[in-house]
């Protein structure tokens, strides 16, 4: 009887690891990213993971931050967009919220960016930054609203009185090309479906005037969602075009993939996509700077 049940736990065991196996082999891939073509504008999203200040030790504390923060910065060098929306971008504390390592780390080690929407966190949530190359952009506007019934309340709770979320954006001048556009830079909850629709149905609402208008608009974040589901849907309903991101965007800090991108960049107006876009799914300096891989894609904007 014992040796019956050992025979099928283990034959289970094996059919479980083929399947990972299969859905990692799937939703993986290595393509090289080249250098952006000429007169094109690179675009990027990432999810960096906040930081535990109260933590010394383990998993996203402030001593992990130590070992990953090389990386992390080998990471954005590598990706090279002309502007890039990060999430979870927070150096978490119940003390404090004036700290945010990964945002000060970045721009002290990146003279050539500046960070748009951003600000004191009484007034401003810092933690959704939108960095910009600032000999390409000039930011003309920035702004926020958060993923609840009193949007316009700084770290008002979610629908259902979970923890904040919130949209953050910014908008530009391209110096080469004369012409404006927009970033809005998501992250829905990843704990709550409902949250995640009516998060993604308040942004169909605030974008849609931007879209009314003609301008071009990149729409960038973690969207918990992949292509096809209906938190995806929401917003491409409004005619935004999302780039086609195949494979995992979120690994579980271990090169995991076993689902699909769930990271999205989606543009409306004048702007064509050049390309493929790319998931740069690669350790650096031997390590995972994150969860989440970068996701990057380029356009060609119109005057």
């Amino acid at each position: 009887m014992l040796l019956t049940f050992a025979k099928a736990f283990a034959v289970v065991l094996l059919v479980l690891l083929t399947m990972v196996g299969c859905q990692t082999i799937r939703n993986s891939g290595n393509t090289p990213l080249g250098a952006a073509p000429p007169e094109t504008l690179r675009v990027a999203t990432y999810n960096v993971h906040y930081i535990v200040l109260d933590r010394e030790t383990g998993p996203w504390s402030v001593g992990d931050w130590e070992r990953r923060k090389g990386p992390m910065d080998s990471a954005f060098k590598a990706i090279g967009a002309d502007v890039i929306g990060f999430q979870e971008m927070e150096s978490f504390s119940f003390r404090t919220n004036q700290i945010n390592l990964t945002l000060d780390w970045l721009l002290a080690n990146n003279p050539d960016y500046a960070a748009a929407a951003v600000g004191d966190p009484a007034a401003f949530p810092s933690t959704q930054p939108i960095f910009y190359r600032t000999d390409r952009l000039e930011m003309l506007d920035e702004g926020w609203f958060f993923f609840s019934d009193t949007p316009d309340v700084i770290y008002s709770r979610t629908f259902n009185g979970s923890y904040p979320a919130f949209a953050s954006w910014a908008q530009f001048r391209d110096k080469d090309s004369g012409g404006d556009f927009r970033v809005i830079n998501i992250h829905t909850d990843f704990a709550s479906r409902s949250n995640r629709i009516q998060s993604v149905e308040l942004v169909v609402e605030r974008i849609t005037p931007w879209i009314e208008a003609d301008e071009t608009l990149f729409v960038v974040g973690d969207l918990n969602g992949r292509l096809g589901d209906r938190i995806v849907n929401i917003l491409a309903d409004t005619g935004v075009r999302f780039a086609p991101v195949r494979g995992a965007t979120y690994h579980f800090n271990r090169g995991l993939n076993l689902f699909g991108a769930i990271d999205h960049i989606a543009v409306s107006g004048n702007a064509t996509g050049v390309g493929e876009p790319i998931i740069l799914r690669q350790r650096f300096g031997g390590e995972w700077p994150t969860d989440h891989y970068p996701v990057i894609a380029d356009y060609r904007l119109s005057p």
